[in-house]
């Protein structure tokens, strides 16, 4: 009984519609064919934002790779009824200097005091990674309009802790804090996860956040 309170009293750290957000950014991230279709046909019913659904789509093959991006997208047309936008700015060959002005702002906003150090680390992994991170991750996808950048985070948050991918899920902990975000809405978005992950890692996540709580 003292458990399940807890667990009420860390969720309503989330609105509605933003659980069920982050919940379907984990399903789509390491869920099956069948579970991300079940995902699909539940969400297209509730009261999350149809555009805040496709955003977070479109930003998973960042996390995820582009077959899971394609396969979930798929299954939300099919259980949304909606149709694809007849256009969009993600469409512009023009736009690159305009995606790397925006994206070093947004990739500044997450990272805050370690942004210069990541973009050292990074360009010393391939001068490459650092470009496509900048214009491609925060500029042309993770600066879209339709969700905000709060949101955006706890996605990724809860994409990282199903994936096991740590180093990447300590950055986005802070990235989330960074934009915005309580730390009783990073822990409730733990929670919503938290069934999806086996005990060794349920353990690792709650002592990486333990240790950025502390940052």
């Amino acid at each position: 009984m003292a458990k399940r309170a807890r667990l009420t009293s860390s969720l309503s750290a989330l609105d509605g519609a933003t659980r069920e957000l982050v919940r379907l950014a984990a399903v789509i991230a390491a869920g099956t064919e069948g579970e991300i279709r079940a995902a699909m046909v539940l969400v297209s019913s509730s009261d999350v934002s149809p555009a805040w659904i496709e955003e977070l789509i479109l930003q998973t093959y960042l996390f995820a790779g582009f077959p899971r991006g394609l396969n979930a997208m798929r299954e939300w047309r099919r259980a949304s009824g909606r149709r694809a936008p007849e256009s969009d700015e993600g469409e512009r060959l023009d736009a690159t200097e305009a995606w790397a002005r925006h994206g070093e702002k947004t990739c500044r906003t997450v990272y805050g005091d370690m942004y210069e150090r990541l973009r050292v680390n990074i360009r010393e992994l391939h001068t490459a990674l650092d470009t496509w991170m900048i214009v491609e991750g925060y500029g042309k996808v993770l600066s879209r309009p339709g969700l905000d950048l709060k949101r955006r985070e706890l996605c990724v948050v809860a994409a990282c802790a199903v994936l096991e991918q740590e180093r990447q899920l300590h950055s986005h902990l802070h990235g989330a804090l960074n934009a915005g975000a309580t730390a009783a809405e990073v822990e409730a978005t733990l929670t919503v996860v938290e069934d999806m992950l086996d005990a060794r890692t349920r353990q690792r996540v709650a002592l990486l956040w333990s240790r950025v709580r502390r940052d």
